[in-house]
């Protein structure tokens, strides 16, 4: 999710307030938007026409992913075991949608066991710190994203996922319009200077929105069951931007990768994606039962 943009103030330049009004300092909206468009459609289509081929689409997102985190990590000094990493990818992605929770948990295990012994042979110097780092990375990137192949699985399964994913991007719509539109008192400055108040007031008010139609509409659930997963997406949603904004703030970098031009590399696209798909998981599987 990307940082909400406030208007400089009156007496800047006339470039950066031209700037400005196209999304944000530096970045290429029209290359955004065409990016982000691709992007829903290729989500779109491998949710909806085959089970296995949204499996592998994750999969590859996911891989992609964790391989910007490492190139990141990297001037850092934290060397992490790529290949146990990227085994893990696919062990807990996969478990979690063949085996569902146990063989999730399962890979975890197993991939933090294969990160240990992967590190190794590179020598006892900095043992700790990359074998923490890549259990963290292990944590943070394809486990939490386990939990959106779970909320695959059943058979209204695309429905929950639609959801899920549409109520992290009702959050970012929502905190970017109400921020440009109404920004004016920041959130948390010192983590990321351009998110504001009302910015979380709009995503606030964006995933309520989104999170009732869409659980009242396609699962057939509770207005307030959709409450509890717009309150819920909005506080993770939120916090996941702000842990991937002090990470790059830590590292010294703008993005994560430059894969997709206009928003940077794929972890910068599922920043607020892995921790909303935990929840949605548990809101959904506790108060909407699959239809």
């Amino acid at each position: 999710m990307r940082d909400i943009v406030t208007a400089p103030p009156e007496g800047e330049d006339t470039e950066r307030r031209r700037s400005w009004r196209t999304g944000r300092l530096g970045r290429n909206l029209t290359a955004a938007i065409g990016v982000g468009a691709l992007l829903g459609a290729l989500f779109l289509g491998s949710l909806f026409i085959v089970k296995a081929v949204f499996v592998a689409f994750v999969v590859v997102a996911v891989g992609v992913a964790v391989i910007e985190l490492s190139l990141a990590l990297r001037p850092a000094g934290v060397r992490l075991p790529r290949v146990p990493l990227l085994a893990g990818v696919v062990g807990m992605l996969v478990g979690a949608y063949v085996g569902q929770t146990p063989a999730l948990a399962g890979a975890l295990g197993l991939t933090t066991l294969a990160i240990c012994f992967g590190r190794l042979p590179a020598g006892r110097e900095g043992f700790v710190r990359d074998v923490t780092a890549g259990v963290f990375v292990a944590l943070y990137v394809p486990f939490l994203a386990g939990f959106a192949l779970l909320l695959l699985r059943p058979d209204d399964g695309p429905f929950r996922v639609l959801i899920f994913v549409a109520v992290a991007v009702a959050s970012d719509v929502g905190g970017y319009v109400a921020g440009v539109l109404f920004g004016r008192h920041k959130l948390a400055p010192e983590i990321s200077p351009g998110k504001t108040v009302e910015g979380l007031i709009g995503s606030a008010l964006f995933c309520l929105a989104v999170g009732v139609a869409g659980v009242v509409i396609l699962l057939g659930g509770s207005w307030w069951a959709g409450l509890v997963l717009g309150v819920a997406a909005t506080v993770t949603a939120t916090l996941g931007d702000l842990v991937e904004s002090m990470l790059k703030r830590d590292l010294g970098i703008k993005d994560m990768g430059s894969l997709l031009p206009g928003h940077g590399g794929v972890m910068d696209r599922l920043d607020s994606l892995l921790p909303t798909a935990l929840v949605s998981w548990l809101v959904l599987t506790l108060l909407v039962p699959p239809g």
